[in-house]
């Protein structure tokens, strides 16, 4: 496997495990507001310690109380599932 399609994998593996955590112990109204602090620390990704990154998982931290967006991202989370073999 090339070092691209490892750093793929690691990326959403990380991604996954994040969302898996938000959705079991993270409470329903508390995940929108990660969501959104995250989405706005992503508009500020060209400063050192925040990154562009953060806006995605903020989409999809908000995404996890919104059902017809969550029916998309289980479906992602088990699609990267099955690509990691977990």
């Amino acid at each position: 496997m090339s070092t691209q399609a490892e750093l793929r994998t690691k990326i959403a593996r990380v991604a996954v495990n994040t969302l898996e955590w938000g959705r079991d112990r993270v409470p329903r109204g508390m995940r929108t507001v990660i969501g959104v602090l995250l989405m706005v620390g992503g508009l500020f990704g060209f400063l050192p310690v925040l990154g562009f990154w953060m806006f995605p998982l903020g989409l999809a931290f908000v995404a996890l109380d919104f059902p017809p967006a969550q029916r998309r991202l289980e479906r992602w989370l088990r699609r990267r599932r099955m690509a990691a073999g977990d």
